[in-house]
């Protein structure tokens, strides 16, 4: 076994959440904490620290007033946006406990959620929201209220008198032990499960990240567009981080504006997960591509890696500077300004980025800092820093988290992150940690020599051949996924006699990659068996197959005439791949891979 710990650096100043916004408005009442839009409007309207806590303890009272009491659930379901923050926090200081849905979930898993939790009351935020929930309420006896943030409910509840003693005595009684919100796992398999959070998980975590990451919570101007859903772990997180070292936030709840939210909001830092990388460098390809400059841009790539590259191995040479400079002035100066101009360090998780994305925003100007961690976790166990960032890794423990390697490679952690427990689910929970306390994360890692860690895949997603190889799909996946034709892959080959792959195309970039070749004509439909379109698609796996032995390759695959989609049940609101749905929605297709020849594209034997 092989382990790492990094000792804690320091103990939060608050004993709950409940005293965060507070405690900002004295020391520092005038200060911009966010930047806020009101529906239907693009002007971002400061709100100082004094007035957010204004409104929190106004909602808060509100609550209270309703008869929500210490320790009851109150439900959020909404896309990432200022109220969301705004009743998140409310609801902490009344002292109930918080439990996030996503935005899209079905009628049936609000009324899983919602029962499992015990909710008394859910937050909504429009009117369709309000008829999913409805749909199940004769089904939640316990369900008191349903708020709805579009019908002005938040307002009105806050127009209650602020009753600072009562609040006051609440948070006397509230300590880093309390339970702070119920996270339901997104789920790849089965019911999605309860996960209890404590205030000393959240605030534990967020003192420390503050001390290692003083460059993103402490710079001049430090700022945060958060896009990804609050009902996230990752998301929320970073809420809490940066409202407690009093980052200036920003919401932006409509993904398809994202480059316009970041131009106009200009954040220095970022959260995102790999494939928005990929798509925004697969964008930047294309347009590149159609205005006759992709050479160019091909060229820039390449210097950019190679740059980033050079920065590990002793500095880039006088020639690479130079060509680096020119570069700098013809593209990375455009990327930087289309992401906002002021974006300096953005983190990545919930998959791995790849060193070649890496490497080539590092070498843009852009440090992308990824990092690893689990819903169980309270998100990150691990992150790199800018001082220690080692491109292809996730990274140190953080303070107050040790990591250790089971002899067949899987992760355990222990740590000030670590959840408590499933709600409701002592069994699930009893088989989740080891007798002496660690917690199975259900990954496979390697540990460096200074104990970086790098993520090697999914225990239970490791693909048995027919032959007996062991194969992780996830670095095949990832590279093939690069292409910017390709949606979304998922590797199959479990008892099979080789490795293939499904492949579902990016509707998005179709057309531009489309122009830019020649083949204006394209569509979804016939690109699936264009041989132009399946020879690029080739290409990708051979670059794939490359990383792997010869036994691991993917010998053939397949393009399936539907994407993989939250809407379509096959990926997760977090963007995961549902395997066990995917393998059995295209059982059809993947027999049909098995039941031909071997392509003749692909590697023989």
């Amino acid at each position: 076994m092989r382990e790492k710990t990094t000792p804690l650096i320091a103990e939060p100043d608050d004993s709950s959440l409940a005293t965060v916004t507070g405690r900002n408005a004295r020391i520092a009442p005038d200060h911009v904490a966010f930047g806020r839009r009101r529906p239907g409007s693009d002007v971002w309207e400061d709100v100082t620290c004094r007035e957010f806590d204004q409104e929190v303890r106004g909602l808060a009272s509100g609550l209270r007033a309703a008869g929500i009491q210490p320790g009851d659930r109150v439900a959020i379901m909404s896309r990432t946006r200022y109220e969301w923050t705004l009743a998140d926090f409310a609801i902490w200081t009344a002292g109930a406990v918080s439990v996030p849905i996503y935005e899209t979930s079905s009628a049936d898993q609000v009324r899983w959620i919602a029962s499992d939790a015990e909710c008394r009351a859910i937050i909504a935020e429009a009117e369709h929201h309000v008829e999913v929930i409805g749909e199940v309420r004769d089904e939640l006896p316990g369900l008191a209220h349903v708020w709805c943030m579009d019908a002005g409910d938040l307002e009105t509840l806050a127009a209650t008198d602020v009753d600072e003693a009562a609040l006051a005595e609440v948070h006397s009684g509230m300590s880093l032990d309390a339970l702070a919100t119920i996270i339901y796992t997104s789920g790849t398999t089965g019911r999605p499960k309860g996960c209890e959070i404590t205030h000393g998980n959240f605030l534990y975590l967020t003192t420390n990240v503050d001390r290692i990451l003083p460059e993103i919570t402490r710079a001049p101007g430090s700022s945060l567009l958060l896009f990804l859903p609050l009902a996230h772990v990752l998301a929320r997180l970073i809420q809490v981080l940066a409202v407690d070292t009093r980052m200036r936030i920003g919401h932006a709840p409509d993904v398809t504006a994202l480059l316009a939210d970041l131009a106009s909001f200009r954040p220095t830092f970022f959260l995102a997960v790999p494939r928005v990388f990929e798509k925004v460098y697969n964008s930047l390809d294309a347009k590149a591509a159609l205005g006759g400059k992709g050479n160019i841009f091909r060229l820039a790539t390449r210097t950019a890696i190679t740059y980033s590259r050079a920065l590990d191995t002793g500095g880039p040479s006088l020639p690479l500077k130079l060509q680096h400079k020119v570069f700098d002035v013809l593209v990375y100066s455009k990327l930087r300004t289309a992401l906002g101009g002021n974006l300096q360090y953005a983190v990545s998780g919930g998959a791995p980025l790849g060193p070649r994305l890496g490497h080539f925003y590092r070498g843009t100007g852009l440090v992308i800092l990824e990092g690893y961690g689990l819903t169980e976790t309270t998100a990150p166990t691990n992150v790199n820093t800018p001082a220690t960032n080692t491109i292809g890794t996730v990274g140190l423990p953080l303070p107050g988290t040790t990591t250790r390697l089971e002899d067949d490679g899987e992760l355990l952690v222990k740590g000030v992150g670590v959840f408590r427990g499933y709600h409701n689910n002592p069994e699930a929970t009893a088989e989740v940690f080891t007798e002496d306390g660690w917690l199975r994360t259900g990954d496979l890692a390697t540990l460096d020599d200074a104990g970086r860690l790098a993520i090697t895949g999914r225990k239970k997603e490791i693909i048995v051949t027919a032959g007996g190889k062991n194969v992780a799909p996830a670095p095949l996946e990832d590279v093939i996924r690069a292409h910017p034709l390709v949606s979304q892959c998922m590797v199959v080959g479990d008892q099979r006699q080789y490795v293939a792959a499904l492949i579902t195309l990016d509707p998005e970039m179709l057309p531009m990659w489309a122009k830019a070749h020649d083949r204006p004509d394209l569509t979804v439909e016939n690109a699936r068996t264009d041989e132009f379109v399946l020879e690029h698609l080739q290409m990708a796996i051979d670059r794939a197959n490359k990383g792997v032995s010869r036994a691991e390759q993917v010998r053939k695959f397949t393009i399936l005439d539907t994407d993989f989609t939250e809407e379509s049940g096959h990926l997760t609101p977090s963007m995961k791949v549902k395997r066990n749905v995917v393998a059995q929605d295209f059982a059809a297709q993947i027999d049909e891979i098995y039941g031909e020849a071997l392509d003749a594209r692909g590697p023989q034997e």
